[in-house]
């Protein structure tokens, strides 16, 4: 069996198989052949949409009209609700729409920060769960919560990197690492860091941590060229990832020389 982290492992979510592990969103485009473009560039199979902010009837303008659904798994989001009523009817709405089983789910407590509300994506969480959805709710880096989600039948957690478009990276690193370390690996449910990934660097570190995947969207589509820096997010997705497989060294106070005199002649 192929390790964790190896070049050739796979990401695989209640039997579905993942072949990128940088996932796209779709919003704040300057044009919706922008966005085909910078989704091309990044090499993801998946694309989130806001249910709430698509034409689920495929008119003329709608986005889904952009988006080739032989190649791209569709991840339909709960964006923008601020109950556990409106996230559970979007959730619904998308799949009745045929989009997916699937549902990135959303419960967001605070206009400003646009922090979750987490005691309503745990509600909603168990909800779903028990409806047959495949849940990936966005949460705060909190372990003791990502615990609970998963308890609810989460199929993986995705916690905040830093407030959603805010472009800060990791602000807390060590809290991922535990989400990861204490709780997902103990029971096989993958994290994605979803939110404040503003370069490729932020993604790589993610990625270093031991992160399954990253959820990137203004971070590409804020750039100055969208196309370029889905190209480059692409690239730390997959260097962060062979890093983490490859184990970096340990960190020293002190300096090791690089040749040791062990063994030279004198």
């Amino acid at each position: 069996m192929e390790k964790r982290g190896q070049k050739k492992d796979k990401l695989i979510i209640k039997g579905i198989e993942f072949s990128s592990r940088l996932w796209v969103g779709t919003g704040k485009y300057r044009s919706f052949e922008e966005m085909a473009q910078a989704l091309d560039a990044s090499g993801t199979d998946v694309v989130t949409v806001s249910v709430r902010r698509v034409d689920l009837k495929r008119s003329a303008e709608s986005l889904l009209n952009y988006i080739d659904l032989k190649k791209y798994k569709i991840l339909p989001n709960t964006a923008g609700c601020y109950t556990v009523e409106d996230a559970l009817r979007y959730a619904r709405l998308g799949r009745e729409a045929g989009l997916s089983d699937m549902v990135k789910l959303e419960v967001i407590g605070d206009e400003e920060t646009l922090f979750p509300d987490v005691i309503g994506l745990l509600q909603a969480t168990e909800t779903l769960a028990k409806e047959g959805f495949i849940v990936f709710p966005y949460t705060n880096d909190d372990p003791v919560m990502a615990k609970r989600l998963i308890d609810a039948g989460a199929s993986c957690v995705m916690p905040l990197g830093a407030p959603i478009g805010s472009g800060l990276g990791i602000r807390n690193p060590y809290n991922i690492k535990i989400i990861i370390e204490t709780v997902a690996s103990r029971c096989g449910c993958p994290v994605v860091v979803d939110a404040g990934v503003g370069t490729a660097s932020d993604a790589a570190i993610a990625m270093e941590l031991g992160c399954d995947a990253v959820l990137i969207n203004t971070g590409i589509a804020g750039a100055k060229d969208p196309v370029a820096m889905a190209n480059a997010m692409k690239h730390a997705v997959l260097a962060g990832r062979l890093s983490f497989g490859a184990g970096r060294i340990s960190k020293k106070l002190y300096a090791t020389a690089s040749s040791p005199l062990e063994g030279m002649l004198l």
